[in-house]
């Protein structure tokens, strides 16, 4: 009973939050960041421990995967032009999704971090579900995991239209591969704002970042000896 009882809170801040975001389209008022903020305060204040509240949030977990398949719709409609710059999308995607993955891993190490939380850092920059199994196969924690995983998608949202100022990127297959590559689903719903192109380009690359990572990070820790 205490787990539907999250799992429709969940659901009703999440409602709230998507609300307040249409109303003023502000990163700092996403429904990524609002949701599990509140979330975290009101377990905190009832004293809900964690494996209460995913006896029943554990469903909205299961749901990311099949989601994922709405992103079907989008790529069908833009076949044409997803072929005619294929090459250019793999390689870019392929280009930044090693150099998130050796960033991370570099840049914790230099922090001094110990090697599960490396390993949970490396994959942070595809979507949860495949985040959180890429982290799970090679060592890591899923859960430490998926919170990086949000905190890189609400930066790169955040961070992404300001790249775009700066080195003046007004191309929309450029603008989908720099959200979808670095920012995945949150980095996605953000292109979407800017157009179709953009955010189905998007979609294309969060997918791809994600096969690429699935195939690099194992490798990646056998060759950093983590």
């Amino acid at each position: 009973m205490a787990g539907l009882l999250c799992l429709a809170t969940t659901l009703f801040i999440y409602g709230l939050s998507k609300r307040l975001y249409r109303i003023r389209p502000k990163v700092y008022l996403s429904p990524l960041l609002i949701t599990p903020l509140v979330l975290v305060i009101g377990l905190l204040w009832a004293q809900i421990p964690y494996e209460t509240y995913h006896t029943g949030g554990k469903w909205l977990s299961s749901m990311l995967q099949p989601a994922t398949i709405a992103f079907a719709i989008p790529l069908y409609k833009y076949y044409n032009v997803l072929k005619k710059h294929a090459v250019e999308i793999l390689i870019s995607v392929l280009s930044g999704s090693v150099v998130a993955m050796f960033s991370s891993a570099f840049l914790a190490e230099w922090l001094h971090l110990d090697d599960q939380l490396i390993t949970s850092l490396i994959p942070r920059s595809v979507t949860t579900p495949i985040a959180m199994n890429v982290s799970q196969v090679i060592g890591g924690v899923p859960n430490i995991t998926a919170v990086f995983v949000i905190l890189t998608g609400l930066l790169g949202a955040m961070l992404g239209p300001l790249v775009m100022k700066l080195f003046r990127i007004e191309g929309e297959v450029a603008r989908g591969v720099l959200f979808g590559t670095s920012a995945h689903g949150t980095g996605t719903s953000k292109a979407f704002e800017l157009s179709s192109l953009t955010g189905t380009i998007s979609s294309i690359s969060m997918i791809l970042a994600a096969l690429f990572t699935l195939g690099v990070a194992p490798m990646l820790i056998a060759v950093l000896h983590f």
